[in-house]
């Protein structure tokens, strides 16, 4: 339900490292800096919005744990993610970023994107 790619590094000298990644996706994108010990998400997607099915962020910078839920089956995990990595979110898998410190995500989608394809299990 839940799979993390590292993004690879192709450089690096004294200004710093160079990684790239591949997408096939266009539009708005989200940029998010979370602080160590926030929780985000906490949500699912049927994957009725193309953007979502399947989800995909970039955790950029940092540490984080991501708990998922499959809500059809019960199925659960968590995994951990150490910047830079790709995590692909599958539809009807509720999760959660946890930030083990402080992170900023690349999120491959709009604000408008899913807006109609978040559910919540909390009422």
């Amino acid at each position: 339900m839940v799979e993390v790619i590292p993004v690879h590094q192709v450089a690096e000298d004294e200004r710093g490292a160079t990684h790239f990644f591949h997408t096939d996706r266009t539009g708005q994108f989200i940029i998010a800096y979370r602080k160590a010990g926030s929780a985000s998400g906490r949500h699912y997607h049927k994957g009725t919005a193309p953007q979502k099915n399947p989800e995909q962020i970039i955790i950029m910078q940092g540490e984080a744990t991501v708990n998922w839920l499959d809500v059809r089956s019960n199925e659960k995990g968590t995994v951990q993610v150490k910047a830079p990595s790709m995590v692909i979110i599958q539809p009807w898998a509720w999760h959660e970023v946890i930030a083990n410190t402080d992170i900023i995500v690349f999120e491959l989608n709009g604000l408008e994107d899913a807006k109609d394809d978040t559910f919540r299990l909390e009422q």
